[in-house]
Formats: structure tokens, sequence, C-alpha cells
């Protein structure tokens, strides 16, 4: 058996918050968390949808306690930075190609929040119209 230590890198905690690039895909990734959390929110809300008026209501009070407020506040702000970010990237992602030219960045990020517009004016108006 060999005596020798393998190498190990030291890495401090903070190591991520050094370059801004880092400390926004951080911020990025680690959105989902409350992103998931608020998912089973929603999730327990159909759950208690299905046992009656009364677990439905009880429901919807807790939801306008103050710290569920913050949590509802939070997670649009990250959801918005995470939107945001990935619109950013989806030119990387999509690869398109017209005529034997790559198409420019710009149309596909507009393309992108025009079609997040459509989808939430449309969300809008059905539940307006309930």
């Amino acid at each position: 058996m060999s005596k020798r230590k393998p190498y190990e890198r030291e890495l401090p905690t903070d190591w991520w918050l050094k370059h801004a690039f880092y400390t926004k895909y951080m911020i990025r990734e680690g959105s989902s968390i409350l992103i998931t959390l608020y998912s089973l929110i929603l999730a327990w809300g159909v759950f208690r949808l299905s046992q009656g008026p009364e677990a439905w209501q009880a429901w919807l009070d807790c939801l306008t306690h103050p710290l569920s407020i913050l949590l509802h506040l939070a997670v649009l702000v990250l959801a918005l930075y995470h939107t945001i970010t990935w619109f950013s990237l989806a030119p990387k992602a999509a690869d398109l190609w017209i005529k034997g030219k790559k198409l420019e960045d710009k149309p596909i990020v507009i393309g992108h929040y025009v079609a997040l517009a459509i989808t939430t004016i449309v969300a809008l108006i059905i539940v307006a119209a309930y």
C-alpha cells in the first residue's frame, strides 16, 4: 500500500460568491428548492379540494398568513429571475437555421417573451371568466 496522500484541493464554502457568473448560476439553481416547495403547496391544495369545501377553505385561509404571502412573493421573484435567465440561454439551446443561415439570438429571445405574454394573457382571461 502506498503511504502517499491524494491531493485534496481546498474549496471555501463561499467560492460561488467571488464571481458574478457563479453567483447568478447558484441563485438560479437554488431557486428550484423554493419552486419545488411551492409546487408541493399547490398539490396540497388540490388534495384539500378533494376533501370538501371546509378543507379547501382551511387551505385558502392558510394562504392568507403573512409568511405564506412572503413565500409567494419570494417564489414569484425567483421564478421571474429563472425565466429571464433561461430565456437569455434559449438561443444556445435552440440551434435554428433558416435557408442555411443561423438565426440570430434576438428573435429567439423575443419569441419566448411573446409566448410568455400570450400565455399569461390567456390564463388571466380564463381565470377572470370563472
